[in-house]
Parts: structure tokens; sequence; C-alpha cells
């Protein structure tokens, strides 16, 4: 895995080392960050269901202000504490880590709001739709959330006053759009 752009365009990132974790793909993590474009900059970014962290990560060296990162494996917070060093940052005030269930994290930090929230919730048939629920106490008025699934599974059309705007598949995966309705 590597950042596909901006100040840390080319840098490795160390990835899982057992089984179970599916990181988003360096060509999925590019078509995301096209589509979202500029409006990164100056962005407070959630990353759900983090991982390594590659999609914060990404979000950062584009210009994001602040990324939240929320995984409830221990061995992920430690990646993405290891990812984030090995580009010289540290978790500080613009780069929270929270290891907790994203259900859990999103109902104990509802009074924070994102500009971006990405969601890699695991691919099971309605898992799209319950991550999408659980985020929308954490969106303002112009948030985005963009929730990646197995593409085999359709995403929710609409979910707790957010209207789907987009879908993008890219092999098994998709990445759907959300704005609120």
């Amino acid at each position: 895995m590597r950042i596909v752009a901006g100040e840390y365009r080319g840098r490795r990132l160390q990835s899982p080392g057992w089984d179970g974790l599916r990181p988003t793909s360096d060509r999925l993590r590019e078509t995301l960050f096209n589509i979202v474009g500029p409006s990164i900059a100056g962005a407070r970014v959630l990353d759900g269901y983090a991982g390594t962290g590659a999609i914060g990560i990404e979000a950062l060296s584009r210009g994001a202000a602040q990324v939240t990162f929320v995984d409830r494996d221990h061995r992920a917070r430690r990646l993405i504490e290891a990812n984030l060093l090995q580009l010289g940052l540290s978790a500080a005030n613009e780069r929270v880590i929270i290891r907790a269930d994203f259900m859990t994290a999103a109902r104990e930090h509802a009074e924070r709001s994102f500009d971006l929230i990405m969601l890699d919730p695991p691919y099971a048939h309605d898992s799209a739709a319950q991550a999408l629920a659980a985020a929308a106490p954490l969106a303002g008025g112009a948030t985005r959330i963009v929730v990646e699934h197995a593409s085999r599974f359709p995403p929710p059309a609409a979910a707790s006053g957010w209207q789907l705007r987009r879908t993008v598949k890219a092999g098994d995966s998709a990445l759907s759009f959300y704005e609120p309705a």
C-alpha cells in the first residue's frame, strides 16, 4: 500500500500481518479522493473501520485539517500509529485514534461533527446500512458520507436522513456517496 497523492505521495504504508483485514486498494482510494476533490483541504475527516489508517492518512496527505481514526482491533490501532510515525506524524489533536467498535464510538462522540465520513464496514449484506445509520449523528449540514461495500450488495438508497447520490464500482468493491436528503 502506498499514499496516492499529496504531501506524502508515493510513501509506503505498513500492511496488516493478520487475516481478516481488507485494506482499501490504492486504486479505490484514488477514485474516492478524485471524486471528493479539493473539498478535502481543511476538512475534518472520520475514518471509520480504519484498519491500516490508509484512508485517513491519504486525507492528511491531501490537506485534511483533522482526522479521527476508529477501529476496534488493538492491532489496527498499533498499525495506524506505526503508519503515522513512519510519515513523521503522531497521534495529536489533528490525528485522533479511537479504539472502539464504530457503533459505540459514534454514540460516545455524537457531539463531534465531520465534513467527510468514510466508512469501510465488513462486507456483509446489511453492514453498509447499519454503518450509515450510526454515522448520521456525527454529520453536519454539509457532510458527505462515503461507504465502501461489496459491489454484490446494493447500497441503501436512503437512511437516517441521507440520500444516495452516486455509487462507483471497482471489482468486488464499491463506494457509495451520500449527502443530506
